[in-house]
């Protein structure tokens, strides 16, 4: 209790010694102690709505204990009992902390209760006192004690409930965590450690099938600010809250990092159920402007984690503001191979590139963008300037330029897939880290081996 409470308090209860019918008080409540204690239970059933909306079998039975040690410690007090630290207020709130109930209701509660606590005490003294003794200056020493005693009560019951919520949340974090770490570490659901890590966190035992998502603010700075890192995994977290899959949500590696888990089918007799990272890239784009995402394909294990992760990291690294939550399995093919090409590819890209870039950042974005519509229309002009919702004329004007600058026909296949190949290695994008000449060179089963599913990608057994 803080030293300006116990003061107040002891000052109150100074004062009550002081009357000479402090007796006759004591014995009138303690005769009705077990009624006020009921009433109290009824007052803040009639006032706090949280109370009877819970469905915490144990919440109402506690609080009856509770107001039973109220009205207890207020005699024990008014005995001359030495003012203690409200040892059993401190407990119940580390209950209601660890039982995630709201701590303004509990507060509620104590301000509904000091109502009748405080009566119960004027009409113990007026009752045991004659008229004729009975003094104003008792009873406003009644009234304070009531008031500091709730005051008190209060700021305990507060302060103890958040400094458990934090101890809690320190824990919870580091579990996360732990968890974290052992899936991304791919350990196999064989080893016991892990299927007890995964069985107290509630993740599906039988045919579970996984998928990874990373995010990050679209500036990569404020990623390394842990409070605003932490602000947009809770904000994820919040519009994930009606997904009903099992997730894990972290920030790990600056970035935030979510495992998602679910079982792909009930029985033999029921039907697969659909992509998990389809819906939860669906979910995903309700996440705002602020932050790009990558969604990994479904996988079948634990153990295929790490995949899943390296997935998630390349759809991020190759998010844009356009396009701003990206599926791995919706990425083109060519994109994929300049991603895991990097720099090695680009050191070889032809002359005119620079000047391509240079005149494509000048023109906002506009040559890329009008290549990439023309291929995705099937190299039919109308119908890219109907995507772009441009003049056809325009289009025309652009591939000139293009023309002008590289020398090559965006209209002739092989030319336009030069084109793409260079816009898509723009230099000042950031490049990946995956990106080296003894990765491109590699065997192509090594390549396969390693982002490709035993079942195909996206794709996972239905048994």
């Amino acid at each position: 209790m803080p030293d300006y409470h116990a003061k107040a308090l002891s000052d109150a209860l100074r004062r009550l010694a002081q009357s000479p019918s402090l007796a006759a008080t004591i014995r009138r409540a303690a005769g009705n102690a077990a009624r006020v204690a009921a009433e109290l239970q009824r007052a803040v059933l009639a006032e706090v709505p949280q109370y009877s909306e819970s469905m915490n079998p144990e919440l109402l039975p506690e609080s009856a204990r509770h107001w039973v040690q109220h009205t207890d410690e207020i005699l024990r007090l008014l005995r001359g009992g030495r003012l203690a630290n409200f040892d059993f207020v401190r407990e119940h709130a580390r209950r209601r902390a660890e039982q995630r109930f709201p701590l303004e209701a509990t507060l509620h509660a104590f301000r509904s209760g000091h109502k009748v606590l405080s009566r119960w005490l004027r009409e113990s003294h007026s009752s045991g006192t004659s008229r004729a003794r009975h003094s104003p200056r008792d009873t406003d020493a009644i009234t304070d004690f009531a008031m500091e005693y709730s005051d008190a009560i209060s700021t305990t019951f507060a302060g103890t409930y958040s400094s458990h919520t934090l101890l809690l949340a320190d824990l919870a974090g580091d579990q996360r965590a732990e968890l974290l770490q052992v899936l991304l570490d791919g350990r196999d659901e064989a080893d016991p450690r892990v299927a007890r890590i995964l069985r107290e966190a509630g993740f599906p035992k039988k045919q579970p099938v996984f998928c990874v998502a990373l995010a990050r603010s679209v500036d990569p700075a404020e990623m390394l600010n842990a409070a605003r890192a932490r602000r947009l995994a809770d904000s994820i977290e919040q519009i994930l809250a009606e997904i009903s899959v099992r997730r894990l949500i972290d920030v790990h590696a600056n970035k935030v990092t979510m495992v998602f888990s679910e079982v792909r089918r009930e029985s033999g007799w029921t039907a697969p159920r659909g992509s998990l990272a389809m819906r939860i890239g669906e979910a995903l784009d309700f996440v705002g402007n602020a932050a790009f995402i990558g969604v990994s394909s479904d996988v079948a294990s634990t153990s295929q984690i790490p995949i899943a992760h390296r997935e998630a990291l390349a759809a991020l690294e190759l998010a844009e503001l356009t396009q701003r939550v990206v599926r791995f399995a919706d990425i083109p093919t060519q994109r994929l191979l300049l991603y895991f090409a990097g720099e090695e590819f680009r050191r070889v890209l032809p002359g005119w590139s620079g000047e391509f870039y240079a005149a494509d950042k000048r023109a906002r974005g506009t040559l890329t963008q009008t290549l990439r519509a023309y291929a995705d229309a099937d190299m039919n002009m109308l119908k890219a300037a109907l995507a772009l919702d441009l003049h056809p004329n325009t289009l025309y004007a652009r591939f000139e330029r293009i023309f002008e600058i590289s020398g090559l026909h965006a209209r002739f296949f092989n030319q336009l897939n030069t084109l793409l190949i260079v816009a898509g290695c723009r230099r000042d994008e950031p490049a990946s880290g995956a990106g080296s000449l003894a990765r491109v060179l590699a065997p192509a089963d090594q390549l396969a081996a390693e982002f490709a599913h035993p079942l195909g990608v996206g794709q996972v057994s239905d048994y």
